[in-house]
C-alpha cells in the first residue's frame, strides 16, 4: 500500500501497535534515535504515516530543530566530540516550547521548531495546538541521554553494524551545517563519529531504547534483541 518492502511494512506495524497498545489515549510522545549518516527523520516520517493512516493525529519534530547558539555550542570547540553530546542541543528549550506543553494537553500550544541552525537564531515563534489524542514522534541523534529518556513514552534506536554500507556512508555524510570548506567538513565527520563513539559507551542506546532496529539496508529493516545479558 505505501511501497514499502514486506520488512519494512512488519517492523513499522509492529512498533505502531506497540505505542497504541501501551497508550490508547492521550498526548503521546516518541523518539526515534540513531547515530550520524542513518535515516531517523525519513524511518520517524514512515512511522507517523502509519499512523495517520490508521487514524491518529500525528506531529512530527526534529531535535536539529533545537540546537543551542553557536557560542554555546563551541564551549569546548566546534570539533569537540564531548563538547557535541554536553552542548549542541538546547535541552531546555525542547522541554519548555515542544515536550512539556505537548504533554500538558488542553489547548496549551507548543512549537516544532525552536532554532535555526543555519541562521544561528530562534525561529519565529508559531504555537500549534492538538486534540486530547495525539502522537508527537520526534527524530535525533542523541534522543536517549539520561537527561532527556524520561521525556518518551516509546523510543528506537536504528543502528548500521560496522560492516554495512550503512556504516560505511556515515564517515562520508555531510554535517548539518552551512556550507564550510572541505577540511572543516571532514573535521565535522570525524566530530560526529567520535561523539556518536561516545554516546553509546556513555548511554548504550541499543539496550537503552524499547525497541533497536537494524537499519544497515533502510529497505528492509529487521528488529534486534538489545539485551546483551
Amino acid at each position: 500500500m505505501f511501497g514499502w518492502s514486506a520488512e519494512k511494512t512488519e517492523v513499522l506495524t509492529e512498533l505502531a501497535d506497540g505505542l497504541v497498545t501501551l497508550y490508547p489515549h492521550g498526548r503521546i510522545t516518541m523518539a526515534v534515535d540513531g547515530g550520524p549518516g542513518v535515516p531517523v527523520g525519513e524511518f520517524a516520517d514512515d512511522l507517523a504515516t502509519l499512523l495517520r493512516y490508521r487514524g491518529h493525529t500525528v506531529f512530527r519534530a526534529h531535535l536539529d530543530d533545537f540546537h543551542a547558539p553557536a557560542q554555546r555550542r563551541h564551549l569546548r570547540g566546534r570539533y569537540s566530540a564531548e563538547g557535541y553530546l554536553d552542548f549542541s542541543f538546547d535541552e531546555s528549550l525542547l522541554r519548555r516550547v515542544l515536550v512539556e506543553p505537548f504533554r500538558l494537553g488542553g489547548s496549551t500550544g507548543f512549537q516544532l521548531a525552536g532554532f535555526d541552525l543555519a541562521r544561528n537564531q530562534p525561529y519565529e515563534a508559531r504555537w500549534v495546538t492538538a486534540p486530547e489524542d495525539a502522537i508527537l514522534i520526534v527524530d535525533g541523534s542523541v534522543l536517549l541521554l539520561p537527561s532527556l529518556r524520561g521525556l518518551w513514552h516509546g523510543s528506537v534506536w536504528l543502528d548500521a553494524p560496522q560492516n554495512s554500507d550503512a556504516a560505511e556512508a556515515i564517515s562520508l555524510a555531510p554535517v548539518s551545517y552551512a556550507p564550510v570548506a572541505v577540511p572543516e567538513v571532514s573535521a565535522g565527520v570525524r566530530r560526529n563519529a567520535e561523539a556518536n563513539t561516545l554516546y553509546r559507551e556513555r548511554v548504550l542506546p541499543g539496550q537503552t531504547a524499547q525497541s533497536a532496529i537494524d537499519i544497515s539496508d533502510p529497505a528492509h529493516p529487521r528488529r534486534v534483541l538489545s539485551d546483551f545479558c
